[in-house]
């Protein structure tokens, strides 16, 4: 009978429990206090933001975990849903995506946020709404003869420059454009004089793991400014001199400049090279040396005293003294400038000609042996984490220095339009009736478009270069007769070449070399306190006060942009120093020490300890296999274990006797 009576109590118990578990996730409060941010939860509340936020949420009692939405409709229609995260542990949400640029009445953007409890969901939050929009058009800087400068904007991939006369565009990763078009091959007042432009920015259509779920474009540019109007004195006809390098900073080439974040102009002035003759051509070079050996940087021949690099290419140089006089009163077009000689004979090709680097959107792997539930073990192979399209143009861009101990060294030399005169050598191999191209002894000094005559007596005969490879001439049509080894190949006819005047290295041991350094680094703290948002031991949200305020669960890191990163690497470490960066299983990946975002801030997934972590660029403007600029110094967090307390059971009334 008591045996009974307990069972039934047990069941009417159960299907009370059963009862208030349905009903408890329907009656369980929405999250309250979201909100988005750029480095901290606790940031005065905005409601406009010049790139993509994160955003954090007042934690829900009980939260197994966090669904977070994002979406252009305020009713969460399925059509405007952007992002839909169902995984996240702690109360905060750092999108791995690029947002456009979009504004609304009064919001475009909308975010909400529930929370999934053991007995379901709750109700979704009250949206927030707000808007991405480029804080200002780029404003003109102080600048230099042949050079337009502008503030750098936030946000901005790379920056799209009108130059109004010339009805041309021009794309530069960099806050400098030199104005070549408006100086090569004139350089008198009436061309120089003014120059009007626009500007507006651009933003790379890049996306992360994390897919737009509507498949919403990102903006690619942002307003045009006004027309600003820029001033060029006459042309200094002087002894050729270097004044400095300007990007953001300028930089005059002492030890007390401060290092450029973005990649300079090199701006010079004079026109007369160490042997006192004129020259309207100049070329840069840059070396990591100061006597001027070892060459990280070809500039490319231009007329104007600056040089900034441009990604999508070189002015086009004019291949005969007709079409050089042409262009005395027309501006140079753009396109490949074909090859062109140092004086000593060595073809170069500047940087700007370069094909695009390999963006660097995956890490080394690493062997994982014991793999997180559900992953894939690490392999050892490469882990990617980004996706990227689109022409990058070429990697004009140098690596971060450790300035003011490391820097690069650059100088400028003069460059003559030498016309093509008598040049002979010899047939290395015979030569048959119809073939396309020869080989020769000496194959220097001839270029394509070039008029030679092959063979000896009788069998002569006239043909044309269209390009020339090694010891191999290629020729634009094939040979008419058998031609034996060692007769002669003679040049009788050909094109304007372009020839520095100097070597640079004697024009860095005449003096005529400047050193400046480049480093852009992410910053984690500020006032001593790092950019930590997260979840609390005691279940709050809460941000950082200090090197010792604690977190449980994945907290929230932010950082500042690096002017010119396209990307960031994250990594942390038990450590600080040694910084020895731990290796994470990424799901159905592989093992990485740490991973890469389009973001400026990340959720880490730390266990509890103390750990150090840190931040660095990644340029897809630098060479393939070394985009990496340089790391941030290390910021310290905790990450500690969850505090409970325990209530004590209430003593149970005494009977009354």
């Amino acid at each position: 009978m008591v045996l009974g009576r307990l069972l039934v109590s047990l069941l009417a118990t159960l299907v009370l429990v059963t009862t208030a578990n349905a009903s408890s996730a329907s009656s369980a409060a929405a999250p309250t206090g979201l909100r988005a941010f750029l480095f901290r939860a606790d940031e005065p509340q905005r409601h406009e933001f010049p790139r993509t936020p994160a955003f954090a949420w007042s934690p829900v009692a009980g939260a197994l975990r966090y669904e977070f939405e994002l979406s252009t409709s305020n009713a969460f229609r399925e059509n405007g849903l952007i992002v839909a995260d169902r995984t996240l542990k702690t109360p905060v949400a750092s999108l791995q995506l690029t947002l456009p640029w979009i504004t609304g009445s009064p919001y475009s953007l909308y975010a909400r946020v529930r929370a999934v409890l053991r007995s379901g969901a709750t109700a979704w939050s009250k949206p927030f709404g707000f808007n991405l929009r480029q804080p200002d058009v780029p404003r003109p800087l102080p600048s230099f003869p042949g050079l337009l400068r502008w503030t750098p904007v936030e946000g901005a991939g790379a920056y799209e420059v009108w130059l109004i006369d010339l009805d041309r565009h021009l794309t530069v990763n960099s806050n400098v454009l030199d104005q070549r078009e408006v100086y090569t091959f004139h350089q008198s007042d009436p061309w120089i004089r003014n120059v009007r432009w626009r500007i507006r920015t651009l933003r790379w259509d890049v996306s992360s793991d994390v897919k737009r779920v509507n498949g919403i474009p990102i903006t690619s540019h942002g307003p045009w400014s006004p027309v600003y109007e820029s001033k060029n004195p006459s042309l200094d006809t002087g002894s050729l001199r270097l004044v400095g390098t300007v990007s953001d900073v300028v930089a005059r080439g002492t030890a007390t400049d401060s290092a450029h974040r973005l990649m300079p102009a090199f701006v010079f002035s004079g026109t007369k090279g160490l042997d006192g003759v004129d020259a309207e051509l100049f070329r840069v070079y840059v070396f990591t040396d100061r006597d001027c050996l070892n060459r990280v940087f070809t500039g490319s021949i231009v007329g104007s005293p600056s040089f900034s690099p441009r990604p999508y290419g070189p002015l086009s140089l004019p291949r005969s003294g007709s079409s050089i006089e042409a262009l005395r009163g027309a501006y140079s077009p753009e396109g490949p400038q074909g090859v062109t000689f140092a004086q000593d004979g060595e073809p170069l090709e500047p940087t700007e000609s370069s094909s695009q680097a390999t963006p660097t959107t995956s890490l080394p792997g690493a062997a994982a042996a014991t793999p997180a539930p559900g992953a894939a073990p690490g392999t050892g192979g490469a882990v990617s984490f980004l996706t990227v399209s689109g022409n990058l143009g070429a990697p004009v861009d140098l690596w971060d220095t450790d300035w003011p101990e490391g820097g690069y060294y650059w100088t400028t030399v003069p460059v003559d339009a030498v016309s093509a005169g008598s040049l002979s050598t010899v047939l290395s191999d015979a030569v048959s009736t119809g073939a396309t191209s020869i080989e020769v002894e000496q194959p220097g000094g001839f270029a394509a478009g070039d008029v030679i005559q092959i063979g000896a007596s009788a069998a002569i005969e006239t043909a044309r270069i269209a390009t020339v490879s090694g010891n191999v001439i290629t020729l634009t049509d094939p040979v008419r007769n058998n031609h034996m080894i060692l007769h002669a190949v003679t040049r009788v006819g050909g094109n304007v070449s372009y020839v520095d005047r100097e070597l640079p290295q004697e024009a860095c041991a005449a003096g005529r070399v400047l050193r400046f350094g480049k480093s852009s680094e992410p910053t984690l703290v500020a006032a001593g306190t790092p950019f930590v948002s997260g979840l609390s031991p005691r279940g709050r949200l809460t941000t950082a006060t200090g090197g010792t305020s604690k977190f449980y669960g994945a907290p929230l890191v932010a950082w500042t942009p690096s002017l010119g990163a396209d990307a960031y690497h994250v990594q942390w470490s038990k450590k600080r120093s040694p910084f020895v960066p731990v290796d994470v299983i990424w799901q159905d990946r592989g093992a990485a020490a740490g991973f890469l975002t389009f973001a400026n801030s990340a959720v880490l997934p730390l266990q509890p300890g103390t750990w150090w972590y840190r931040v660095r660029g990644v340029s897809f403007n630098l060479p393939t296999n070394a985009q990496f600029m340089a790391w941030s110094e290390p910021a310290r967090l905790v990450v500690s274990k969850p505090t409970f307390a325990v209530a004590k059971p209430k003593p149970k009334p005494k009977k009354k006797r």
